[in-house]
């Protein structure tokens, strides 16, 4: 199959994809098991080690960057390969929590409250943005297109690490609200 076809038949799975993480994320946000009446516990040390994995999704693109810029593609793609991995063990860790646990409120006034929102809004609009944007960088690796691939990473590489970067962040400023 030549790449042009390969192409388009991952086009139709990427796009399929950037709709239904985002569409499926929202509705199991809005399910609460023990509100359904399922004798679950919250999931309540989950939100440390998905924090934990967004800083270490933040490494791996860094390092990543460094690799390809020394001319070390395998390792350059190894790294990406686990950033995808961990982006999507955060996704599920963080379903799990919230599908198990009440939401908690950011309790901060005055400023800090602005800052927090605006880091928590652009952070889920560009989570949900970042998904084509990866799977199309990653695609375009795979089939060998480099020329385009090295185009779009430009776009995705610092989308991708303000994400991960912003979820640090937003853990960090929430963490003191959590119910103990």
């Amino acid at each position: 199959m030549n790449n042009l076809v390969q192409e388009q038949k991952y086009k139709k799975l990427i796009t399929a994809l950037s709709i239904v993480i985002p569409i499926a994320v929202a509705a199991l946000f809005s399910i609460n098991l023990k509100r359904l009446g399922f004798d679950v516990e919250p999931l309540s040390f989950l939100p440390p080690i998905y924090a934990t994995i967004n800083g270490i999704t933040a490494i791996a693109l860094i390092a990543a960057v460094i690799a390809i810029k020394n001319g070390k593609r395998k390792l350059h793609e190894q790294l990406n390969t686990f950033a995808i991995a961990c982006s999507l063990a955060f996704l599920l860790m963080y379903i799990a929590y919230h599908i198990t646990s009440d939401s908690t409120k950011f309790g901060g006034e005055g400023a800090i409250k602005y800052v927090y929102y605006f880091i928590l809004i652009s952070h889920i609009l560009l989570s949900i943005i970042i998904i084509p944007f990866v799977l199309t960088t990653y695609m375009r690796a795979k089939l060998g297109d480099f020329e385009n691939h090295k185009k779009i990473a430009k776009k995705t590489f610092p989308l991708w690490l303000y994400v991960a970067i912003t979820g640090v962040i937003i853990y960090l400023m929430i963490s003191p609200y959590y119910a103990h």
